[in-house]
């Protein structure tokens, strides 16, 4: 059982909904990453998502854009991040690491030599916003080495492919509430309830909600029906422009903690 797996069925065990934080790799200090990831979870996040900067996004929206500009103006790449999550495993070994970008920074790197580090790393999954599942047969290398691919759904998914990801998903299947990118405010909360209901009844794995969640009210609304929830945008712009360490410690966890202090006392 994956760490990602025994996460979520301790949740589960417990009655309570996941939180996901996703913040990009390298903003905004790449000399503080671990100490923010550690002070995330010191928070209440239950997993991470690391998003590895790329320059020519899909799904992301101006914040994380400008985000990865900036990590990748300070030199941030994939080695830089596989290392980051490697320090960070010196001191948690049980918190589950997910990967979010792209394939183009995977192919540069080598598939084969992808996995072997990021497992080596610490690194639980990868989510590809590009790579759907008629090509994931390029990501076997991952798989052999352990890697699960979260893949992604939305409401535009017609229902044969959504029972397609469905019997493929590993991990936790991650639900797009809107046809956007990420940070948009177009929450309709009864409709999304509606599809996850349908989604869950497919799934052999936990469902998280992303996308347009941005406080501790719409963590709570998703809660009511997901699994997890994922907070990005939100995040990200939180901590723009924090230097310091305990400036960026202190912006990660006042953010984060009534989010979950809200969905544990739902």
């Amino acid at each position: 059982m994956s760490r990602i797996d025994r996460r979520f069925a301790a949740l589960k065990t417990a009655g309570r909904t996941g939180l996901i934080p996703f913040v990009t790799a390298g903003d905004p200090s790449p000399q503080h990453m671990v100490a923010m990831m550690h002070a995330l979870v010191g928070a209440g996040a239950d997993l991470i998502e690391l998003g590895v900067p790329f320059s020519d996004p899909m799904a992301d929206g101006p914040v994380i854009q400008h985000a990865s500009e900036r990590a990748i103006a300070k030199g941030v790449g994939l080695t830089q991040v596989l290392g980051w999550v490697h320090a960070f495993r010196q001191r948690d070994a049980e918190t589950p690491i997910v990967l979010m970008g792209y394939l183009n920074p995977l192919e540069t790197h080598g598939y084969a030599r992808f996995a072997r580090e990021a497992v080596a790393a610490g690194v639980d999954g990868v989510l590809l916003v590009d790579c759907p599942l008629e090509e994931s047969a390029m990501l076997q290398p991952l798989r052999e080495a352990g890697l699960q691919q979260i893949l992604l759904a939305a409401p535009t998914t017609a229902p044969a492919r959504m029972a397609q990801l469905c019997s493929s998903a590993e991990g936790f299947l991650y639900y797009v509430s809107f046809a956007g990118v990420t940070g948009a405010a177009q929450l309709s909360v009864n409709e999304i309830a509606a599809r996850v209901a349908e989604v869950r009844a497919l799934a052999g794995t936990p469902v998280a909600v992303g996308f347009g969640i941005r406080d501790a009210a719409s963590a709570v609304a998703i809660a009511g029906f997901a699994d997890a929830v994922v907070i990005g945008s939100a995040l990200v712009e939180s901590l723009a422009g924090a230097t310091d360490a305990a400036d960026i410690v202190g912006r990660a966890r006042s953010f984060l903690q009534p989010i979950r202090a809200a969905l544990d006392a739902r």
